[in-house]
């Protein structure tokens, strides 16, 4: 990934330099994984970013680090918001998060003493505009559950054991996304070793190596327990897997066949806009409005910083603005005097 250097005709190649951009973001990589315990994805997205970078480097003649001042950072970032050559002007979103992986870069190469100073810490990514994540309300989501199982209660008894054993798979893994907020890569990587359902609890495998236990609900227990006695054992009759979730080749259901459960569903009930990160949302937002502390809803999603979670307060209180808009006698612009 380092910056290619080409000599020229009847010049000697001046060899490594100090700071040699590509190296560095090597060694920067490599922390990330290694050290930090970024997950492999995100370790991936850095890598895309930082190539634009060193493109943009590259094509100003930039051989070192330490050749980068503020002002080089700055027009990096402009070119991101208006576009230079093949490449098009990106989002604020785009331009923050390419900024943040410059930045991290500039930061780390700094504490390597590959530069004297981190030049890129009075640039800001700009701020990107607020967009409140979608939830569904809960009959929407009682009738995409509802859907997963509609076909099994009117299925004739002695009817397909594999398509049987399907439908227990997607009403199990549809209430636990839902009951207990998890990612779609956290259910489909669960083995039936973090299963607990003596307590009603399930371990759950976050970002960056982290777990977490979560609490499992009734209804998401119900499923899951007879899912495991009635469904998995005959999907892991071809062999051996630890996984909760197996599909019809008895191997680990893939992310991918789990969005399609979803999806199916979601279609069959007539709902629009259903996505795995959208059951994620509205766990959140519906134990929001149950009154639960933005501590604990911290906690049950796995993030690190309550300031991640605070972003779903947000969508409560725009719901009670419009219940108050529309029930408060002094809200709904009547000049109606208010008897006591």
């Amino acid at each position: 990934m380092g910056l290619c250097h080409v000599s020229m005709p009847g010049t000697r190649d001046p060899g490594p330099v100090a700071g040699d951009p590509g190296p560095v973001v090597e060694r920067f990589l490599d922390h990330l994984e290694g050290e930090r315990g970024l997950a492999h994805n995100s370790v991936l997205a850095y890598r895309r970013d930082l190539r634009r970078y060193l493109e943009h480097l590259s094509v100003r003649g930039v051989r070192s680090l330490a050749d980068v001042d503020e002002s080089e950072v700055a027009e990096f970032a402009a070119t991101l918001r208006e576009g230079a050559g093949e490449h098009r002007p990106l989002a604020a979103s785009s331009v923050a998060r390419m900024l943040v992986a410059v930045r991290s870069l500039h930061r780390f190469a700094a504490q390597e003493g590959e530069v004297a100073s981190d030049v890129s810490r009075p640039i800001r990514p700009p701020a990107p505009p607020r967009r409140l994540p979608k939830a569904l309300t809960v009959d929407q989501v009682v009738a995409v559950l509802s859907a997963a199982s509609a076909p099994l209660s009117g299925a004739p008894h002695g009817g397909d054991p594999a398509e049987g054993s399907r439908q227990l798979r997607a009403v199990a893994l549809l209430e636990l996304l839902y009951g207990t907020g998890a990612r779609i890569s956290e259910a489909v990587g669960l083995d039936v070793d973090d299963l607990d359902l003596d307590t009603a609890s399930v371990r759950l495998r976050g970002k960056g190596g982290r777990t977490r236990v979560v609490p499992l609900g009734r209804y998401a227990g119900e499923a899951l327990a007879a899912y495991l006695v009635r469904a998995r054992p005959v999907l892991a009759s071809r062999r051996a897997s630890p996984a909760v979730f197996l599909s019809r080749r008895g191997t680990r259901l893939s992310r991918q066949s789990a969005w399609t459960v979803l999806r199916t569903a979601a279609v069959a009930a007539g709902v629009e806009g259903v996505s795995p990160h959208v059951l994620r949302h509205s766990f959140a937002t519906h134990l929001l409005d149950g009154g639960a502390d933005v501590r604990v809803v911290q906690e049950l999603l796995g993030h690190v910083s309550v300031s991640t979670t605070q972003i779903y307060t947000l969508v409560t209180v725009d719901r009670l603005r419009e219940v108050y808009a529309t029930s408060h006698p002094r809200a709904l612009g009547s000049t109606r005097p208010v008897r006591g």
